[in-house]
C-alpha cells in the first residue's frame, strides 16, 4: 500500500519537476525574474504560461497512456477475429458491456502476465480506449466476478474518467507552478537588500531553491486533491459496473478482491492496482486513489 502511494506521489512530483526544468531551459524562469524587477510580477502572463505548461504535461501523458501501458506492462492485445476460448469470452463480454454503456467504438481488450488480481482501463478518449486484465485475475476469479470487474472498467471509459483526471491534473500542475513561483519570488524579494534589482544582492539562487521546495510542497497538497477526486470517481465506476454487469456481480468481484487482498503480502505485490488500492485510515489515506474495499462494498449494498 505504502509503495503504491509513494509511486503515485513521486509520479506527480516528477511531472511538475520536469515541467519546471523545461521552464528554465526555455527561458521562462528568466522571464519571471525579469518581470519581477521592481518588486512586482506580471501575474496574468505567469498564470497563462503555467496553464499552458500544466495542461501540456497532463495531456501528453494522457495521449501516450495506451501506448505506454502496452509497452511497460507487456500487454497482449486480443484480436477479436481470431480469438477463441477465454480470450473470445473476454472480448465478447467487454463489447457487450461497452454497448450497454453507450459506447459506439469498442475498446481494445488485452491480457498481461501477472500474479496480481488486477484490471485497468486506459486511453486518451472513449473512442480510443483499452481494457486489460491480468492472468492472476483470470485464475483467481469466477467469470461472473470477472464480468463485474470489466463492468467497472467500462464505466471508467464511459464516464470519461481518463480525460477528466487529465484535466484535473492539468489544473493542479498549473496552480502548483504558479503558486510556487509567486511564493518563492515573494520570499526572495523580502530577503533581498537594496532597491537595485540588477545588483548581485538579489538572491536568485534562493529564489531557485525555494521554487523547487514549493513545487514539492504544493505538489503533495495537489496530490491530495487529485486522490480525493479519484476516490469519488471509483465510487461512480462501481455504480456503473453494477448497472452494466449486475449489482451482485460487482459486489462479488469486490468481495473476491478483498479476500485476495487480505491474503497477499503487499510488499510482494507492489504493482499499480486499478481495482484494489485501499487504505483503512490515517494520514496516508489522503493520498489513496481508491476508497477502502469495505466502504465500496457497503455503498453498493445500500443502493436499491
Amino acid at each position: 500500500m505504502a509503495k503504491r502511494i509513494l509511486l503515485f506521489v513521486v509520479t506527480n512530483i516528477l511531472v511538475v519537476a520536469t515541467i519546471s526544468i523545461l521552464l528554465s531551459v526555455f527561458g521562462v524562469t528568466s522571464y519571471i525574474e525579469r518581470a519581477g524587477r521592481g518588486y512586482g510580477l506580471n501575474l496574468q502572463k505567469l498564470m497563462i504560461i503555467c496553464l499552458i505548461w500544466g495542461f501540456v504535461g497532463a495531456f501528453i501523458s494522457l495521449a501516450l497512456s495506451k501506448v505506454m501501458a502496452k509497452w511497460t506492462m507487456g500487454l497482449s492485445v486480443i484480436d477479436p477475429r481470431s480469438a477463441s476460448g477465454v480470450e473470445a469470452q473476454l472480448v465478447s463480454t467487454v463489447h457487450r458491456l461497452a454497448k450497454s454503456a453507450g459506447l459506439t467504438t469498442m475498446p481494445e481488450v488485452a491480457i498481461y502476465e501477472s500474479e496480481e488480481v488486477n484490471a485497468f482501463a486506459t486511453g486518451p478518449t472513449r473512442s480510443s480506449s483499452l481494457v486489460a486484465v491480468s492472468t492472476g485475475l483470470l485464475r483467481n476469479m469466477r467469470f461472473e466476478e470477472v464480468e463485474g470487474v470489466l463492468g467497472h472498467e467500462i464505466a471508467h471509459v464511459a464516464n470519461g474518467d481518463m480525460v477528466t483526471m487529465a484535466l484535473l491534473q492539468g489544473i493542479v500542475n498549473a496552480f502548483v507552478m504558479f503558486l510556487s513561483r509567486v511564493v518563492a519570488f515573494a520570499i526572495s524579494t523580502a530577503m533581498s537588500r537594496g532597491d537595485d534589482r540588477e545588483s548581485s544582492s538579489f538572491p536568485s539562487m534562493l529564489n531557485f531553491i525555494l521554487t523547487i521546495v514549493f513545487d514539492i510542497v504544493f505538489t503533495l497538497l495537489g496530490s491530495i486533491v487529485v486522490a480525493a477526486f479519484s476516490r469519488y470517481r471509483e465510487y461512480r465506476a462501481d455504480a456503473g459496473g453494477a448497472r452494466f454487469a449486475g449489482k451482485q456481480k460487482m459486489i462479488s468481484a469486490l468481495e473476491r478482491l478483498q479476500s485476495t487482498h487480505e491474503l497477499v503480502d503487499n510488499a510482494s505485490a507492489p504493482a499499480m492496482a486499478s481495482m484494489k488500492i485501499s487504505n483503512k485510515g490515517g494520514f496516508l489515506s489522503l493520498f489513496s486513489t481508491h476508497p477502502p474495499l469495505e466502504d465500496r462494498i457497503s455503498r453498493l449494498r445500500s443502493v436499491n
